[in-house]
């Protein structure tokens, strides 16, 4: 099918608004978010030594990703280990459709995704519509109302709501979607989202967006227990102050980070979940109250609440914070504490996400705002969007979007 994209040009952002090297509008006052944008080169022709890491990375994965599975095979620490020194951003739609085993799932199922998309209806329909405006509202792609961006969010989307009508559409899925978008078309990214929330590769997530978001319930549940081990006196500290996790880390989990923290440490998080699952979720959280615990520690309620969701810069800081987060070993304690979950889980829990709204919406994930202080090159305020469904609807064709202005780099010239 052919794309349908003379309607939008994203290239006319990058001239008409200021940009950083990810496409999102830059903060004339934030120093701190232009200095974190620096993580990632902008420059089509990278340097040597990035040249260098691109070319490690063609020979590791092959042509197309042809080499993949037999070097994760052969040599899984290498592959750990560049992966937790962060993916070579050119390359980075398709090494996560491979970790991911998203790309397998879309082989074998020819067809199926536009057949959701052209052919299908969804009960979710006005409720996609209504926060497409509140995905990455200052990312050039995702800005102009009925653009490609926001065209493309909505296929994909209304896709996994017709895929899995059980689960159907909630509010922070449109974080994940709109995240992936920037590095793959439709089609991959909708078969990426599958690929999570059915658990391709690891556990399959869509617990996190179940009627009473059972998984978050037991994600919280377990990082409440993990804060009191490794972080004992801040645990204590967060007890007299009647804080727990579902004040702060509920839209950790629901959009792997996504919603709030600077892209480039976005990125880089994403890099690894994908490869090593959710247990990094509960890592970057441990590491992130490891980093500030001298100042979390002597906060009351309300100051406590606001710095547990405006992080200093320096802490949002990839090349400071993931060496700290990969110290941190929760694997074996997250799979006793899911043990110890599932026997009581029957039993009311001391606490509870907030409620769901009478319209099924996250409070808490909108409660969140991202502040000045979290180094974020991005904000996610409401902004309602009178959309008519048929308008955004697609006609005569899916739109595929692979943003190669924003995931350039310079092959080897031959």
């Amino acid at each position: 099918m052919k794309s349908t994209t003379a309607e939008v040009d994203p290239g006319s952002y990058l001239l008409s608004r200021t940009v950083d090297g990810f496409g999102f509008a830059k903060q004339e006052q934030s120093n701190s978010t232009e200095a974190l944008s620096k993580n990632r080169p902008v420059d089509d022709h990278p340097n040597d030594r990035e040249q260098k890491r691109i070319r490690k990375w063609r020979k590791m994965i092959g042509v197309g990703g042809s080499d993949w599975k037999h070097y994760v095979r052969r040599k899984p620490h290498v592959v750990k280990r560049r992966i937790r020194k962060g993916i070579p951003d050119c390359l980075r739609g398709l090494i996560w459709q491979l970790i991911s085993g998203s790309r397998d799932l879309l082989l074998m199922n020819p067809g199926v995704y536009e057949q959701l998309v052209i052919y299908e209806t969804s009960a979710s329909e006005l409720e996609i519509i209504r926060d497409i405006s509140r995905t990455f509202p200052s990312h050039v792609f995702y800005q102009q109302r009925h653009g490609l961006g926001q065209r493309s969010l909505y296929n994909v989307l209304k896709a996994y709501s017709v895929y899995d009508r059980d689960v159907g559409y909630v509010q922070g899925m449109g974080f994940l979607a709109g995240l992936l978008l920037l590095y793959m078309s439709e089609e991959d990214a909708f078969w990426l989202l599958v690929a999570l929330l059915k658990g391709a590769i690891h556990a399959p997530m869509e617990g996190l967006y179940q009627a009473g978001l059972p998984l978050v319930q037991e994600y919280l549940c377990q990082f409440e227990q993990l804060v009191k081990e490794y972080l004992p006196m801040l645990g204590e500290h967060f007890t007299q102050e009647m804080v727990n996790p579902s004040m702060y880390a509920s839209q950790w989990f629901i959009t792997v980070f996504s919603y709030s923290f600077p892209f480039p440490l976005a990125l880089r998080i994403w890099d690894v979940f994908l490869y090593e699952g959710v247990k990094v979720v509960f890592q970057v959280g441990l590491a992130l109250l490891r980093f500030c615990h001298d100042d979390l520690i002597k906060l009351p309620f309300e100051k406590l609440l606001h710095a547990l969701k405006n992080f200093p810069a320096e802490a949002m800081n990839p090349d400071k914070l993931l060496p700290l987060v990969f110290s941190i070993k929760v694997s074996k304690r997250l799979e006793e504490f899911k043990r110890e979950y599932e026997k009581r889980k029957e039993r009311p829990l001391p606490h509870s996400l907030p409620p769901l709204s009478s319209s099924g919406r996250l409070d808490v994930l909108m409660d969140a705002k991202p502040g000045d202080g979290s180094g974020s090159n991005y904000s996610n305020h409401e902004s309602p969007l009178p959309y008519n469904v048929e308008e955004i609807r697609p006609h005569g064709g899916i739109n595929r979007f692979r943003s190669a202005g924003y995931s350039n780099c310079a092959r080897k010239p031959s």
